[in-house]
């Protein structure tokens, strides 16, 4: 984990594409897209059904390493809003887990609109906790400190010939985009116009890397 400042609150970056905000305990994610393999399966695309097992894993092993108290997810949560529905026994026992051990948030996206509570938690359009603003989607126009993922943000960089792509949160003085947790997910280029739009100029693709938090420039 490496810690940086944002609007005056000390973060700490994963490089799972998770952020830990201690003095809440709070570990916020973005874009777990739970049961996208089965999602994907219904239409006749055959996928090996184990995103949701993957992605929870991964969160049980971090919420533990960090002590977390709290659990922000920041929308898309689910690939569609019966995603929970489908989830298997695994899987859910996992998250029921999370669920029962942490003050766990759900922040509706736009792929899970209508989701229910099934798998316990709270559910709410967004929410604002100490100063800072969580939602799924940033708004280009809002002037409060805000904390959102929706656009999976990736930099891609061409190094020694080869063309590398790591999961970037991207950053402005008061924007926060995190990149998506999922195991089954794809990304946007950092430098997409579409990310640009939502955060305005002076961005930075921040990737954490050990104990250095790398920052590159994004274009306007």
């Amino acid at each position: 984990m490496v810690r940086f400042s944002f609007c005056s609150h000390e973060l700490m970056a994963l490089p799972q594409g998770a952020l830990f905000w201690p003095a809440r305990r709070a570990l916020l994610v973005a874009d777990l897209h739970l049961e996208k393999a089965s999602w994907f399966a219904k239409g006749g695309q055959m996928l090996p059904p184990y995103d949701s097992i993957a992605t929870l894993a991964d969160l049980t092993a971090i919420a533990a390493a960090t002590d977390a108290a709290e659990i922000w997810c920041l929308g898309d949560s689910f690939h569609d809003s019966a995603g929970c529905d489908r989830l298997p026994a695994e899987a859910r026992a996992l998250l029921t887990a999370l669920t029962q051990s942490t003050r766990w948030t759900w922040i509706t996206g736009n792929h899970d609109p209508g989701i229910a509570d099934h798998c316990g938690g709270e559910i709410v359009e967004e929410a604002e906790v100490d100063g800072l603003l969580l939602r799924h989607e940033a708004h280009p126009g809002e002037a409060r400190p805000e904390l959102s993922g929706h656009f999976h943000p990736k930099l891609r960089l061409h190094l020694r010939g080869r063309l590398v792509s790591r999961r970037c949160f991207v950053a402005t003085e008061r924007k926060l985009i995190l990149p998506a947790f999922g195991a089954l997910t794809g990304g946007l280029d950092a430098h997409h116009p579409e990310i640009v739009r939502a955060v305005g100029e002076g961005a930075q693709a921040l990737v954490p890397v050990q104990d250095r938090l790398l920052r590159f420039p994004i274009a306007a």
